[in-house]
């Protein structure tokens, strides 16, 4: 009997500085994620409205656009309840009760590996 084969999760960095997310991507993926990528907020929105199996955004803070990603995380929340968010920032420091609800933040700088190592503990606390 052949086995139920996983799909691979699928995650969304938002984030506008290109080598930064580049090479969060490239590292993510490797470790078996399916990656979009976003540079801002509005591109964001227009991803995850056309792709349902996302399970998780990480957004960059400070970015141009219509909103920043922190507004872009409480949007997230509120339009699509069951996806993680991890925000991060070089810039702000965030207190807890400004991030929405379920949502952790991390500073920068930070290890694309360590954040591909956070988004496996992230999904797999959900499940």
């Amino acid at each position: 009997m052949a086995s139920v084969e996983e799909r691979p999760i699928s995650v969304l960095i938002v984030e506008d500085e290109i080598l930064i997310r580049l090479e969060t991507a490239e590292c993510v993926g490797q470790q078996g994620f399916v990656v979009y990528e976003a540079a801002n907020a509005d591109e964001a929105i227009r991803i995850l409205e056309n792709h349902e199996e996302i399970r998780l955004v990480f957004t960059d803070i400070n970015m141009p656009g219509s909103m920043d990603g922190l507004k872009l995380a409480h949007y997230v929340r509120g339009r699509w309840p069951p996806v993680k968010i991890i925000i991060t920032s070089g810039l702000v420091k965030v207190c807890p009760e400004d991030l929405p609800s379920g949502a952790i933040f991390i500073g920068k700088p930070y290890k694309p590996e360590s954040i591909a190592r956070q988004f496996q503990d992230l999904i797999a606390s959900a499940a």
